[in-house]
């Protein structure tokens, strides 16, 4: 886990803004193991910082005192020097409901009062994706991104690929056993791993943490193998792990942590994660 937090937190520039010290604090401590931060505490000090250095990500609050977090993006977004940047907003239900329209630069939302270990799982999410597009813009010449699973696992990958809506073949090596999964517009269609094919093949990678990927963004196929769509694949592939696992059949190597989009707030210490040695801590909720 460290080298892939080493080599997450080179990759990303993340600007964290909001007005209240703790969560502040508590969000920079947990999100500076995934992504290079950088802290504001109003809008008018993330805009000067975002100016100097272009951040990859903004994670801002809505309501601020003077510019609000909406503002912020919109003033940055409005000049092309500092236009190419995500966005999570965090906000209230009523907010999000009442004041921020689908049509807002925001890519997702974080809803207050939130849990840390959720909301760290939810930005890493955003950190995956914009760290494997920066690969991918990195690849040599022909055209396929290299890596290695202790830096992005496997439902990592698959995760990213699906947010990104990229079609790709992705292709995993691990001790000398092969899987390639099949991507259209971040579903996945087809896959096989030795004698398996669709559902069961991605199924037994899913734990993978150690071994190499390559992405061939150029890979097609015309066959469709899998029955669920790639959040099904994940979900369905972790309940079989939890089950095997309860039923003291699991492999000794750790599975990967679970979706960040669905995945419950607790998790067993064995799924491991953006929080280390500490998932066994009592959660912490934010508002303010």
């Amino acid at each position: 886990m460290a080298a892939r937090n080493k080599f997450m937190a080179d990759n990303v520039k993340l600007l964290l803004v909001d007005d209240n010290p703790m969560v502040l604090g508590m969000l920079q401590q947990a999100l500076s193991l995934l992504a290079q931060v950088t802290t504001a505490t109003d809008a008018a000090d993330a805009l000067l910082k975002a100016v100097d250095d272009v951040p990859d990500l903004l994670l801002c609050d809505y309501r601020m005192p003077g510019m609000d977090g909406r503002q912020l993006v919109e003033k940055l977004k409005s000049r092309p020097a500092t236009a190419n940047f995500s966005t999570v907003l965090m906000a209230s239900k009523a907010d999000i409901a009442e004041r921020l329209s689908p049509q807002d630069a925001a890519d997702d939302y974080l809803e207050k009062p939130f849990y840390l270990k959720d909301a760290i799982r939810r930005v890493k999410r955003m950190i995956d994706r914009i760290a494997l597009e920066k690969m991918a813009k990195t690849a040599p010449s022909d055209g396929v991104v290299r890596g290695s699973l202790s830096q992005m696992n496997v439902i990592d990958l698959m995760q990213s690929l699906e947010m990104g809506r990229k079609s790709c073949q992705l292709s995993l090596s691990n001790e000398g056993d092969k899987c390639e999964v099949f991507f259209v517009e971040g579903q996945v269609k087809h896959a096989t791993y030795g004698s398996l094919v669709g559902d069961e093949a991605v199924f037994k990678v899913l734990r993978w943490t150690g071994g190499n990927f390559q992405l061939d963004f150029e890979g097609k196929t015309d066959r469709e193998t899998t029955q669920l769509n790639t959040q099904g694949l994940l979900m369905e592939g972790l309940r079989q792990l939890d089950e095997s696992q309860r039923d003291g059949g699991a492999e000794p190597e750790a599975a990967a942590p679970p979706p960040a989009e669905t995945a419950p707030v607790a998790r067993p210490a064995a799924y491991g994660g953006a929080g280390g040695g500490r998932e066994e801590e009592e959660d912490v909720l934010l508002d303010g």
